[in-house]
């Protein structure tokens, strides 16, 4: 027979046995820091920055004449800076504050709430918050494509400043921070939407509503110097790798994944538009190789964490032969001047890739079956995200620009156009 005391001893090791077992199991729970995931992400958060300054800024820097260089990678450094301030102020809260399903709150404005121990998931949130200011920076960075030799400086940083918090911050929101696209199930891994799609409408719409450049059609308006942009795409290349495979926010087979996705898609994508221009014009050209790499790197972006390498050949071969034709014959059609072709690479190639992740996706990697496993109604979800993020962007980027235009103008004058915006604007040159 059982004591009292041997009783009641009895009961209380089986409760601090299940209270042990109740605070392992907590603790389990509960997100930890991992170095190598940090690691990672503070890797990818620089490889991310590097596709701006210095990427984009020599990829469009060496496509304009020479007159307008300094102009162009000017653009590319002061956008770097104007998001820096926007996203840390407001653009981060409004993306991935708790809000409705439209948009953030004010809860992390200024990242107040921010401490050293804060955690997103395994990594730090500084981590994460510098690693998606990355995505905010790039995103106009791509627009001021389409805005190239023709637009006012201070114009261009009021309608980054402004666009940023309008329509990148809600449209990240939606897909990426618990939004009504999220719910839906739209798969965008890396930023076919946020980024590429939403670019290239933007870059649309102020092409249009700017104008042609003067002397567009009559005078020669080939890149100066592709060796940078030969240099730049080279860099894009690189800090994709960031991009995409970063987006697996930790040092996993996801990430590996990704990567591998990403430089099949790339090459296969650079090849084709080589090729096609090599069938139909008589001659491969550096500028038509570097683009197709680039719209190959767009376009596997919102598939990369959910297609395999057979996915990513295909999309990239779509993705070398569509962006080709948009940035000849359609541009050429619409008579409309994209200037560096930010909407024929940038948001055709998001159109394409966002479409075809719904196509590819494969259940066994991201989680998700596409068309060819079954999943018939992925393609339509990833339709709506696309119409819905053309809309917004489109009206609200038409807006933004006609109030600036209604204030301080979009435009220089014609003189200071034809002179070039390195002097014109900036009161520099290239020797």
């Amino acid at each position: 027979m059982y004591s009292p005391k041997r009783l009641f001893g009895g009961i209380a090791a089986a409760l601090i046995g299940v209270l042990v077992f109740a605070g392992d199991a907590f603790a389990q729970g509960a997100p930890k820091l991992d170095s190598g995931d940090t690691a990672w992400m503070l890797t990818a958060t620089a490889l991310v920055l590097l596709m701006t300054i210095p990427g984009i800024a020599l990829f469009y820097g060496g496509m304009v004449r020479k007159k307008n260089v300094l102009a162009t990678v000017m653009q590319s450094f002061a956008i770097t800076c104007v998001i820096t301030i926007v996203w840390m102020v407001v653009g981060y809260s409004l993306a991935f504050g708790e809000g409705n399903a439209y948009v953030g709150d004010f809860s992390k404005a200024l990242l107040k709430h921010m401490e050293v121990g804060t955690l997103n998931g395994t990594i730090p949130e500084s981590v994460f918050v510098i690693f998606q200011m990355t995505f905010a920076i790039i995103t106009p960075a791509l627009i001021a494509g389409s805005l190239a030799d023709r637009m006012k400086f201070s114009a261009l940083l009021w309608f980054v400043g402004l666009w940023s918090i309008v329509v990148y911050a809600p449209i990240t929101h939606w897909v990426w921070g618990g939004g009504f696209l999220s719910e839906l199930g739209m798969l965008d891994f890396a930023g076919g939407t946020v980024v590429h799609i939403n670019a290239g409408i933007a870059g649309l719409v102020a092409a249009i509503m700017l104008g042609k450049r003067a002397g567009f059609g009559t005078e020669n308006m080939a890149p100066h110097n592709l060796t940078l942009s030969v240099i730049g795409a080279a860099l894009l290349w690189v800090g994709w790798f960031g991009f995409n495979a970063g987006s697996a926010v930790a040092a996993n087979g996801t990430a590996g994944m990704a990567m591998a996705v990403t430089q099949i898609a790339t090459a296969a994508a650079a090849l084709a538009w080589m090729f096609t221009e090599w069938s139909l014009r008589g001659k491969a050209s550096v500028l038509g190789i570097i683009s197709g790499a680039v719209a190959g790197l767009v376009a596997i972006t919102p598939a990369s964490g959910y297609v395999g390498p057979m996915g990513a050949l295909a999309i990239g071969i779509a993705a070398g032969i569509v962006c080709y034709w948009a940035a000849t014959s359609l541009k050429q059609k619409l008579g409309y001047d994209d200037s560096l072709d930010c909407f024929g690479i940038h948001g055709v190639g998001g159109i394409v890739g966002a479409l075809l992740t719904g196509v590819f996706a494969v259940k066994a990697i991201g989680g998700t079956a596409g068309v060819l496993e079954g999943n018939i109604v992925q393609l339509w979800i990833q339709f709506q995200g696309i119409i819905a993020t053309i809309v917004w962007c489109a009206v609200a980027t038409a807006v933004i620009l006609k109030i600036i235009d209604l204030t301080i103008g979009l435009r220089v004058d014609e003189d200071d156009e034809r002179e070039g915006l390195d002097l014109a604007l900036h009161g520099e040159s290239v020797q």
